[in-house]
């Protein structure tokens, strides 16, 4: 048993206040994601013509994708490098290198010259970054969630737990309220020649505010707990959860799928492929995500009460059943229409996702669990977030209503559902079923 007197123990005191430690989370998260989402908006809206000005604009905009899908390919090692200091040394360690690596990787981002100053250095520079981006990202899931889970009691661990995942929905906010106030403010030329740069240097502000907020949380009590920390944390998953970590991977990657179809893949398609304007745009899918983010902690709490499965099967469903009317509705170029079309795709995810922060945590034992939650989170990253925009994007190619990308994301989406019906439930207030290989 961790002890305080032992000079390896992590540093813990009182029990910390759950609504000071959410808070934390939650910045924390809000702070990364803005810096992961900030890129997304800029691949979609920019960087094609700037770093890529050799190809056709279709090309040089799926070009500017691959540099994006670099980032969610980056996770899954994010995920083992600091699993194993998560289970290794403690949660707390976690969410302070991994906010200081994506900050200082982001404000990079804003400072690389561009194609014309620079030649291939530039696209290569954005493709190191991104990558760091990622790793950093990779981490900073799994402490966020797990110390928030971790400290809150088993019957409320969904509704606490949950704080960590409205910081998506607030750092994607941010980063494209912040776009959006340039793309009303600036000339199309300003915007192209400096404005693309403010939301990158503005990373750097907010990575400091980050760390300043969260270098006063304690140790996870669970963490504490454990008599005898795993030696090679990712082997000891490799070994005895295998299967979870594949079905988590499968199961999730119909939420990243559905979400970045929506809030990067979606800007591109309207602006280039519809003309409608860029603020249009981006006012219709960050409208969608306000009403997502809000009803996050309404999907935790059903969890607590209902469980967490049967909330992971609602939401898979009505994916399925949703995504060709949103493509159909996003392909008419209305705003009022495409806001419907994302908004109930957004509300039928965060069903999902709002109870994932619990319910991930709860299949594995606390030895490993830092390890085994994040490489699950970030395997469907790779398999729903990097490749949902570059397919997307070949997917609409042609004239008229792109029912391949609807198809696309159907399947994604069945997928999910199977691999969610072969997960077991986890009780609020008892313990996983655990799935071993």
């Amino acid at each position: 048993m961790h002890t305080s007197d032992s000079p390896s123990t992590p540093r813990v005191g009182a029990a910390p206040s759950l609504p000071r430690l959410a808070a934390a989370s939650l910045a924390g998260t809000a702070i990364e994601f803005y810096d992961f989402f900030v890129y997304g908006t800029a691949a979609a809206l920019v960087l094609g013509p700037l770093f890529f000005p050799t190809f056709s604009p279709l090309a040089g905009t799926l070009a500017a994708f691959a540099t994006f899908g670099v980032g969610f390919v980056a996770r899954p090692l994010g995920s083992v490098v600091f699993g194993h200091v998560g289970d290794r040394h403690g949660r707390r360690p976690v969410l302070v290198i991994s906010l200081l690596m994506t900050g200082l990787a982001t404000v990079a981002v804003g400072c690389v010259p561009t194609y014309e100053s620079t030649g291939a250095a530039a696209p290569l520079l954005l493709l190191v970054l991104r990558f760091v981006q990622g790793v950093g990202l990779g981490g900073e899931w799994g402490g966020a969630v797990l110390l928030a889970a971790e400290h809150a009691p088993a019957e409320r661990r969904g509704l606490w737990a949950s704080f960590p995942q409205i910081g998506p929905a607030i750092g994607f906010l941010f980063a494209n309220g912040i776009t959006l106030g340039l793309s009303v403010t600036l000339t199309e030329a300003q915007f192209a020649s400096w404005g693309w740069r403010i939301p990158f240097w503005v990373a750097g502000l907010l990575a400091a505010a980050g760390l300043a907020l969260r270098a006063s949380l304690e140790e996870s009590p669970d963490f504490l707990g454990v008599r005898e920390p795993a030696r090679v944390p990712l082997a000891e998953v490799a070994r005895g959860h295998w299967r979870l970590v594949l079905l988590t991977a499968g199961a999730l990657a119909v939420g990243y799928a559905v979400f970045y179809a929506v809030t990067t893949w979606s800007l591109a398609y309207g602006v280039e492929r519809l003309g409608v304007s860029r603020t249009v745009m981006l006012v219709c899918v960050m409208a969608a995500v306000v009403a997502m983010g809000a009803l996050t902690p309404v999907s935790a709490h059903l969890g607590d009460r209902y469980g967490r499965r049967p909330l992971c099967l609602l939401g898979c469903a009505a994916i399925v059943l949703w995504m060709f009317p949103m493509v159909a509705l996003l392909a008419t170029g209305e705003p009022l229409l495409m806001f419907l079309g994302f908004l109930v795709a957004l509300l039928a995810f965060t069903t999902m996702f709002g109870v994932v922060a619990a319910y991930l945590p709860e299949l594995y034992e606390p030895r490993v669990r830092c390890t085994g939650a994040a490489v699950g989170y970030n395997l469907a990253g790779v398999l729903g977030g990097a490749l949902t925009p570059l397919v997307a994007t070949a997917a609409a190619r042609g004239a008229g209503t792109p029912w391949g990308v609807a198809a696309y994301l159907t399947a994604v989406a069945v997928l999910s559902l199977g691999c969610f019906a072969l997960l077991p439930e986890t009780r609020p207030a008892g313990r996983a079923v655990p799935v071993t290989g």
